[in-house]
């Protein structure tokens, strides 16, 4: 007996859950990419490579950040670059998670991050500059996880939501450096 109704009413819901089943049990060694998945997933594993080595770099640079405070009022702002390593790292961690369901793998290679990186690692000179260096990151990060977003679309919902909750990170580690950077200029 098939699931399908012999008719079917305008607007309504239907799906072939035999053939669903079958084609599971067919490509098991896929994992979760399922003949449904629509994105290029070259493309997809390629972005998510390039936003782990973004927030590689990131979290390097707020950690060196962290250490490196100096002066009036450093202790906090010290605090709250720790606080964003930690976040960026946890970011990272995602992406690789996310690289490996879709069959691939995390590229954490050294010698490439740098090049692969949508940010720069700048180290900034004093404070000030130290933040500024994190806020034009920040805004980075912003603006090419949006354009990733959009290019994802539908075609992989699930790849689209982790950026789409980093995203939200990131803005509101801007917002934190812009916040710091208000009292010093």
């Amino acid at each position: 007996m098939s699931n399908k109704p012999a008719s079917q009413p305008q607007g309504s819901f239907v799906m072939d859950v035999q053939k669903i089943r079958e084609q599971a049990r067919k490509h098991m060694s896929d994992g979760s990419v399922t003949q449904s998945y629509s994105a290029d997933k070259e493309t997809v594993l390629k972005l998510l490579n390039d936003a782990l080595a973004t927030e590689i770099v990131c979290t390097l640079r707020y950690k060196r950040h962290h250490f490196m405070a100096k002066g009036i009022n450093s202790e906090a702002v010290a605090t709250e670059f720790a606080e964003h390593a930690a976040e960026e790292q946890e970011h990272a961690d995602r992406f690789a998670e996310r690289i490996v369901q879709l069959g691939g793998a995390p590229d954490f290679a050294p010698d490439s991050l740098k090049t692969r990186s949508h940010s720069e690692y700048k180290e900034g000179g004093n404070l000030t500059d130290m933040i500024r260096e994190n806020l034009i990151a920040e805004r980075i990060a912003i603006d090419t996880y949006r354009e990733i977003i959009r290019y994802l679309g539908d075609n992989d919902i699930t790849t689209r939501r982790i950026f789409e909750d980093v995203l939200a990170v990131e803005e509101e580690h801007a917002d934190d450096m812009a916040d710091l950077l208000e009292g010093r200029e």
